[in-house]
């Protein structure tokens, strides 16, 4: 598939000498470390490709969610700083790259914006006193979540800093000041990545048949809009979590622990919609346990669909049995399926695992499919769960793996990724400045 002319490209910019800032997704660090750095890989062929065409690099990232929903206030701690990438970033690119600082606000508003202290620093950077810079959390700041003036106002003083913006922030789709709102205020272009992850998404809104898709949850409201989407294009569909948990109550009518009546109502609307097509899949065999707090073997027992009786009860379920995926009707379609798209983790993480990695491994199976796994979640466990199989197929063309799950899912609910606001204000900017940009 090719991209949409509509979309500038970085390809097609004059980045000679200029300072070019990049909204990038290198939302991996947890407690003040990086959890796994494969979305800051992802990122590096487009840093490398700015760089050897003269390009001076100014980053920019959010980490974690610092700020209170309920007070407003934004807390800046090691636990959500840049530090951590910064450090990877240096020893990848055997380049030094320097953090602004900035005063926080005394009222718990975190930054107010960007100072001219940053001036020198950009001086240093023009000079190649330096590789690049790289911003404090874009979460940091109270301009990049506030309303549209306190956005646009934090968008044009990041526009202020460099010549050119380049988003390569696929997973980053919410219309935050620093990958909408500053690309009204630059030339702007498309980075490598963001390109390679709406090509790959074409796979899955237009994929080869027969098609499979495995999707699990902890909330079916946040799914059932791209459910529905994905419904309609699957010939086979595989569930998971608390999700599959609210399908069975729907289907059979029976309780299961921690499982919502709001999730049993919206699981009602994908039963009828498979009554007559019937391409929800059926895994049979289930943990259920007493307890949701640690796995003890003396506390969880395998379960059958085949026993449920409308007006049963149960524990907890927590985990897809491993046998589930051996039943013939299951591994006949995992193994004849050409596209397979996969954004689940089966069980309760961390302690049940068992179920994913059979998952993985089933499908690993399949040497013809073309396999998409979407981001976060999904592909930390697979990593962690068949850490040989994750490195022998990385750079397998028969494999992708999206940097942003959540992103994939929102433009499946729309049938499209140029739907998405950061791309959507690419091309904006494209139609607005004119092809010479």
């Amino acid at each position: 598939m090719e991209i949409d002319s509509r979309l500038p490209l970085i390809q097609d910019a004059d980045l000679e000498g200029k300072v070019v800032l990049v909204r990038v997704d290198h939302n991996v660090v947890k407690k003040g470390a990086i959890v796994d750095p494969y979305r800051i890989d992802a990122t590096f062929g487009t840093l490398y490709n700015i760089v050897e065409r003269g390009g001076r690099l100014i980053l920019m990232t959010h980490v974690s969610r610092p700020k209170d929903k309920k007070t407003g206030k934004i807390k800046i701690s090691k636990d959500s700083t840049v530090d951590p990438i910064v450090e990877y970033i240096e020893t990848k690119l055997h380049t030094k790259f320097m953090v602004p600082k900035f005063k926080e606000e005394d009222d718990g508003r975190g930054f107010l914006g960007i100072d001219t202290s940053i001036n020198l620093a950009i001086r240093d950077l023009k000079k190649r006193k330096i590789g690049g810079i790289y911003l404090p959390n874009t979460r940091w700041f109270q301009g990049e979540e506030g309303d549209e003036t306190a956005k646009n106002q934090f968008a044009l003083q990041l526009a202020g800093l460099a010549d050119i913006f380049i988003n390569d922030a696929f997973g980053s789709w919410q219309p935050h000041a620093s990958s909408v709102n500053v690309s009204r205020y630059l030339p702007s272009y498309a980075g490598f990545l963001m390109q390679r992850e709406i090509i790959n998404l074409s796979q899955v809104l237009s994929p080869k048949k027969p098609f499979l898709a495995v999707v699990a949850g902890a909330k079916f409201d946040t799914k059932i809009g791209p459910l529905i989407e994905i419904y309609k294009k699957v010939d086979a569909l595989i569930l998971g979590g608390v999700i599959y948990n609210a399908f069975l109550c729907a289907k059979y009518g029976i309780k299961i622990a921690g499982v919502q009546e709001e999730d049993v109502e919206a699981a009602s609307q994908l039963l009828e919609l498979d009554s007559k097509k019937r391409k929800i899949l059926e895994l049979k065999f289930l943990i259920e346990s007493d307890s949701m707090k640690n796995k003890v073997e003396a506390d969880c027992r395998e379960i059958s669909t085949d026993d449920f009786k409308e007006g049963d009860s149960f524990g907890y379920v927590l985990d897809v049995s491993p046998k589930s995926f051996s039943q013939p009707e299951v591994t006949n379609i995992m193994l004849s399926a050409k596209t397979i798209f996969v954004n689940a983790v089966m069980g309760y993480t961390p302690h049940f695992y068992e179920g994913s990695k059979a998952l993985d491994e089933t499908i690993d199976k399949n040497r013809t499919a073309k396999i998409l796994y979407g981001g976060g979640d999904t592909l930390q466990e697979f990593k962690n769960l068949c850490p040989g199989l994750y490195l022998q197929v990385l750079d397998n063309s028969q494999y992708y793996f999206f940097t942003g799950g959540g992103t994939v899912l929102t433009a499946i609910q729309h049938n499209s990724p140029y739907s998405l606001p950061p791309v959507q204000a690419l091309i904006k900017t494209k139609n607005d400045l004119g092809e010479s940009v």
